[in-house]
């Protein structure tokens, strides 16, 4: 371990889910451990902010001797913002968040708090890397995720070549270590949910909505997230926070004025 290396984790399932004490086992290894993480599940509030209220945090004790962790009132992107700001007061050297219960592939990581936590992360400069396993279930076994989650973290700290603002969306598909064939480096799949909206009675007469929709991946490439988790690869995608549509802005560029 890297006693001078900091490391601040952060999640969206909250502070006590078993994806995070996972992941801090894993960035214990590799330097002294930070978390600040929600007090509890914020998953799918994508890259919210708290500005029309008030933040708390208290300090817990619940990752053992060494780690400094503090549960917090906001959203992933607040935990990493007040992370660096009030309790580490510098930038860390690393950001690892996750690992999140469910998949965080294809257009879901515009949605994941998990994502934007590590998104965050990059806007600050830090080297940040987001980590999903393909399993919702609060009792999941973490092993594969730890496992892969190591190499991954040891790979980025010796790459000395790794562009400024680097992230990367890491999801890893359920199962153990043996069946699981590797890391697949791709694009995000060109996928997403048709939602509706299920019309429903509370006990009192009154409608309610309850958001619900079906998962469609369109997109046959066999270099995306998607095919990798299907065939039983993590996925490894590099992602920025600059939605610029490069493609079409030599287009736009054209049009009379």
């Amino acid at each position: 371990m890297n006693s001078e290396r900091t490391i601040l984790v952060v999640n969206d399932d909250g502070i006590t889910a078993k994806g995070i004490r996972s992941l801090v086992e894993v960035a214990k290894k590799f330097g002294q451990v930070v978390v600040v993480a929600p007090d509890k599940a914020q998953s799918g509030m994508g890259h919210a902010v708290t500005i029309n209220g008030i933040i708390r945090a208290q300090e817990q004790n619940i990752f053992g001797e060494g780690v400094q962790a503090y549960s917090c009132s906001g959203t992933p992107a607040d935990c990493v913002k007040f992370g660096i700001s009030q309790i580490i007061k510098k930038k860390p050297d690393l950001i690892l968040s996750g690992v999140n219960h469910g998949n965080n592939s294809a257009t879901n990581v515009l949605y994941s708090g998990t994502m934007s936590a590590a998104l965050e992360g990059a806007m600050e400069g830090i080297t940040s890397l987001g980590f999903s396993l393909q399993d919702y279930a609060e009792d999941a076994d973490f092993t594969a995720s730890m496992h892969y989650a190591e190499i991954i973290v040891r790979n980025v700290l010796n790459d000395e070549h790794l562009p400024e603002n680097f992230c990367l969306n890491v999801n890893i598909p359920k199962g153990n270590i043996e069946e699981i064939k590797g890391i697949r480096f791709g694009r995000q799949a060109e996928a997403f949910y048709d939602d509706w909206f299920e019309q429903r009675k509370d006990p009192s007469g009154k409608d309610y909505y309850w958001l619900t929709g079906t998962f469609h991946n369109h997109d046959k490439g066999e270099d995306t997230d998607e095919y990798a988790l299907a065939n039983m690869y993590v996925s490894a995608v590099p992602v920025q926070y600059d939605l610029t549509a490069y493609h079409t802005l030599k287009h736009l560029q054209q049009w009379p004025q």
